[in-house]
């Protein structure tokens, strides 16, 4: 039987989604300082938590600056977008029951896991569906330091697109 084909920029379409599926995506990424100063700058997030560490080293408990944890949920979803969404996402509709049960530091590398948790086909929409999935970023020593719900709306497979 053929495998069905990607769309053409890697991502999968809603058919290709299965209640049960646990993808372990092959991305992962060392966070940075330079990661937090930008992205706190640019959300114009001052919180000294993340950019100053001499208020971490004298005031917090943590000793050192924590990454933004809008920074780790951002990449913790981006990672998972070359295994599965690339080019098949019609729009995010909402992501919930987000947690950060662990401090991730700089200098630490994170991978992700992508799991399927529902689907429906698109009640006003025949070419598209929803897919609910769950991501997981944990640290190189396997501690979870994000986790979320996330629906998205994806597109269906059409004609043009064929087996191979």
């Amino acid at each position: 039987m053929p495998t069905p084909a990607r769309h053409p920029r890697g991502g999968l379409f809603f058919e290709d989604f299965a209640v049960g599926d646990l993808i372990r995506h092959r991305l992962t990424r060392t966070v940075t300082q330079m990661d937090n100063m930008l992205f706190s700058n640019m959300t114009l997030n001052p919180q000294p938590l993340h950019i100053d560490a001499h208020f971490c080293a004298t005031e917090t408990e943590w000793g050192r600056p924590l990454m933004n944890s809008l920074f780790t949920l951002g990449l913790m979803i981006g990672i998972s977008v070359n295994d599965t969404t690339v080019g098949t996402t019609i729009a995010n509709l909402g992501m919930t029951d987000v947690t950060f049960p662990a401090p991730l530091f700089e200098g630490d590398t994170i991978r992700a896991e992508t799991e399927v948790l529902s689907t429906r086909a698109s009640k006003s929409r025949p070419d598209a569906g929803l897919v609910e999935f769950r991501h997981r970023a944990f640290k190189q020593d396997g501690t979870l330091v994000a986790e979320c719900r996330r629906t998205a709306f994806m597109r269906r497979r059409g004609p043009e697109i064929v087996s191979v």
